[in-house]
């Protein structure tokens, strides 16, 4: 278990092998991190190999698709670490095909994952934020926000709702101290198992992980006279 100490609360909501674990180790050297993700065996796993690294983390097991798990995270992050100085929603959650291959459930799965989850989330850490006067919030998007795809009508839909809550939220927030912004990961990461599934790209073709993370540091700790709204990562290769 985490235990409270003088550095401040980062929440990370979304953490697998890419992404995510990239994120925990970035902002593990300078904050105690609570972690939420559905695979509880892998969140244990990875808890204790940032342990014995140094970090304090707090590993939750949850369901951002339920409200209800969002709520009962947040009640343990605050008894066991205090209140969240940093939000970084990367959950995601896509089905991919056309109107006529998409179930109204698919639909609802991936809007609860990428849009209702960040507003509960969202919701959860404003309050503390406003009665600092500070705090960050990040959400990852994806190009199937500002563009969707004829397989994207799910995706799609649910990552343009994520970017109006972000657009939304920075309005409210901003003039209160609290930076809000949306990243659009344009490109595939390079996770265990990318690059099986797409053999034809090449090392360049991949956005690292942790060159990602360090954008996301950046933005987290970006003076406010000059915070950013929206921001591309892509690799240099990639097509827009």
């Amino acid at each position: 278990m985490a235990t409270q100490s003088n550095k401040p609360v980062a929440v990370v909501i979304g953490v697998g092998p890419g992404l995510g674990a990239a994120l925990v180790r970035r902002f593990a050297s300078s904050y105690q991190v609570a972690m939420l993700a559905r695979k509880a065996d892998y969140l244990k796993a990875f808890a204790g190999e940032t342990r014995k690294s140094g970090g304090t983390v707090l590993d939750l097991p949850t369901d951002v698709s339920d409200p209800a798990q969002i709520a009962e995270a947040f009640r343990a992050i605050r008894k066991d670490l205090g209140e969240p100085e940093v939000l970084l929603y990367n959950a995601g959650s896509g089905a991919f095909g056309s109107i006529t291959d998409i179930t109204p459930e698919q639909y609802e799965a991936d809007w609860r994952v990428n849009a209702l989850g960040a507003f509960v989330a969202a919701k959860e850490v404003a309050p503390g934020m406003i009665a600092r006067g500070r705090g960050t919030m990040l959400f990852t998007g994806a190009t199937a926000g500002i563009k969707a795809g004829p397989k994207s009508v799910s995706f799609g839909p649910a990552k343009f709702a994520m970017r109006g809550l972000a657009q939304s939220l920075a309005r409210d927030l901003g003039p209160k101290g609290i930076h809000v912004a949306w990243i659009n990961v344009d490109g595939s990461i390079d996770i265990p198992g990318a690059r099986g599934l797409k053999p034809s790209l090449k090392d360049g073709d991949f956005l690292k992980p942790e060159a990602i993370a360090e954008t996301y540091w950046h933005l987290a700790h970006q003076d406010p006279s000059a915070w950013t709204m929206e921001l591309e990562v892509r690799p240099f290769k990639e097509k827009f």
